[in-house]
């Protein structure tokens, strides 16, 4: 059978039983984490509905490895990602995490090297990797603020005073949301391509 590049469907059904319809085999949430390990695509489904449900899978997987000790996502990381849920940067959250995991990705063979050489963690190319995501994410703050307010980090002190602080401007219109948007799009490409340009 020819290779094909569309992703393998895993179809998951009431009794939480996942068949892969690739091997026509049932398989578990380690069979698909072992797949993502070796870079194989593929698409979770709902049996019965059809409806797209990879990201809470993939979620569930994260979920998992963390319960076996082993913990890659710091609590202050999870607390802050929370904070964002409804917050007006949760737009560009995505985009932010994906060109920041994308690059870690692209740099991983020189960071393995510097721990080999060294011994410990490259901590040198960690704090390369915060500087370069800071710096797209500063951007992306200026990209994203088409009314001309005060651009707040979450997280700085400017953040927390900024409660007290009056209103610059007054709510939107309509008009003014539909440009947001459009404008949030655009940026989100930037940002994409800032990335790029990176490397």
């Amino acid at each position: 059978m020819a290779k094909t590049d569309e992703p393998t469907i895993i179809k998951k059904y009431a009794n939480r039983r996942l068949y892969n319809t690739g091997t026509s085999t049932y398989v578990t949430l380690e069979d698909l984490a072992v797949m993502v390990k070796k870079e194989e695509d593929f698409v979770v489904v709902d049996a019965k509905s059809g409806v797209d449900i990879t990201r809470s899978v993939l979620t569930q997987i994260i979920f998992d490895e963390e319960n076996k000790g082993t913990n890659l996502l710091p609590i202050s990381f999870l607390r802050q990602l929370i904070r964002f849920y409804g917050d007006q940067m949760e737009a560009i959250v995505p985009s932010f995490l994906d060109a920041s995991i994308s690059s870690l990705t692209r740099d991983q063979d020189k960071l393995r090297e510097q721990m080999t050489s060294f011994g410990v963690p490259g901590f040198e190319i960690v704090e390369e990797h915060t500087r370069r995501n800071m710096e797209m994410f500063e951007q992306a703050l200026k990209m994203f603020n088409p009314f001309g307010l005060p651009t707040i980090v979450p997280g700085s002190a400017s953040a927390s005073d900024s409660s007290s602080a009056e209103p610059s401007a007054a709510a939107p219109s309509n008009d003014d949301l539909t440009t947001l948007k459009d404008q949030i799009a655009e940026m989100q490409r930037k940002v994409e391509a800032l990335s790029t340009k990176k490397d």
